[in-house]
């Protein structure tokens, strides 16, 4: 069974690179991406295999990957490394992916056409061996995850109000950050 890691054969490569050294650091590699346009970018979303991830772990994946990116040398041209969290809209790479994220909405693209259409967009209902399962309006289906050619979670309330209530569980607390500071004196003429 494949996943949604590594897409292109240029991200495959990069993958077996880079996957054992963020692994061997304690993390998942969710997704990577070598992107091009006016400039090259190097996309890698990483996380702790329990969930989340901060600045500082981004920043010793980046100097770590770097490292080997040097000594192998996959990539031509040149280009900007950037780690990343999966972020709250996440794209779900993975099997275990749609579990996690069960009850959640989400728009999967398959590769192919599936009864007529590439795209749906519903409630996510797990998985039920290497199929992912998903309630959309005729009812709930279930999609073999190699048919997939993209998944990400949907951006909503809800999603942002479970975000916040975890962040808060791991001892997220408003008042251990910096206040801004606001100048009350009115300025002089």
């Amino acid at each position: 069974m494949s996943d949604l890691i590594a897409n292109a054969a240029i991200d495959k490569r990069l993958a077996r690179i880079v996957q054992p050294v963020i692994e061997g650091m304690g993390f998942e590699l969710v997704r990577i991406r070598l992107m091009s346009g006016k400039s090259t970018t190097l996309q890698i979303m990483a996380e702790r295999p329990d969930g989340g991830i901060e600045v500082d772990d981004c920043a010793k994946i980046s100097n770590a990957v770097s490292a080997i990116l040097d000594v192998e040398d996959p990539i031509e041209a040149e280009y900007t490394l950037e780690v990343s969290s999966p972020g709250i809209d996440r794209p779900l790479t993975r099997l275990k992916d749609f579990d996690t994220w069960a009850d959640y909405e989400a728009r999967i693209e398959t590769t192919d056409l599936i009864d007529g259409r590439r795209r749906f967009k519903g409630r996510l209902a797990g998985t039920e061996g290497d199929e992912v399962l998903i309630e959309i309006a005729e009812g709930t289906i279930g999609l073999k995850f190699d048919w997939l050619s993209d998944a990400k979670l949907v951006l909503t309330d809800e999603l942002i109000a479970e975000m916040l209530k975890a962040r808060k569980a791991q001892g997220f607390r408003e008042e251990d950050f910096d206040q801004i500071e606001t100048d009350e004196t009115p300025e002089e003429e």
